[in-house]
């Protein structure tokens, strides 16, 4: 259980740095949407496991998972900036979480949308990179309000 744990660890941190990289995430998608599952450690308020929305950080780990349900889906790329902007935000108002990496047996880690927007934040500013941004001046607006939504 702890080696799982950890694996799931260093497999999100290995996300984070690679998108921040790339300037790339990787959903699966069919002409229905993306690719979903459930989480299998939350709950909603009636009890039923919160939906996740998986993405990758390659196309290549993206593909491994095309099969059985998701045989129909193609690896699609979405610039980080949109990931940011519209995935992130709107999951966490949908209450949604982010499936990260998953493999082929859907195990991968989960994290919460507005969480992993600070996190590849911190990792693109570690690195002196900046996104440009539609919806907030800069990261660090996008920031600040992420923080204050945090707060409440």
């Amino acid at each position: 259980m702890l080696k799982d744990h950890i694996t799931l660890q260093i497999r999100y941190k290995d996300f984070i740095r690679k998108i921040s990289e790339t300037e790339t995430v990787y959903g699966l998608k069919d002409d229905r949407g993306y690719a979903t599952s459930y989480s299998n450690d939350l709950e909603y308020e009636d009890g039923e496991p919160v939906q996740i929305i998986c993405f990758w950080s390659d196309a290549v780990r993206a593909k491994s998972c095309v099969y059985n349900e998701w045989s129909r889906y193609e690896a699609t790329p979405i610039p980080l900036d949109e990931f940011l902007e519209n995935w992130c935000l709107g999951m966490n108002s949908d209450g949604l979480i982010v499936g990260i990496d998953f493999d082929r047996n859907l195990f991968g880690y989960e994290a919460e949308p507005l969480e992993l927007a600070l996190e590849i934040i911190e990792e693109l500013r570690k690195n002196d990179k900046s996104l440009i941004l539609r919806k907030f001046n800069d990261m660090e607006d996008m920031e600040n309000q992420i923080r204050d939504v945090l707060k409440d």
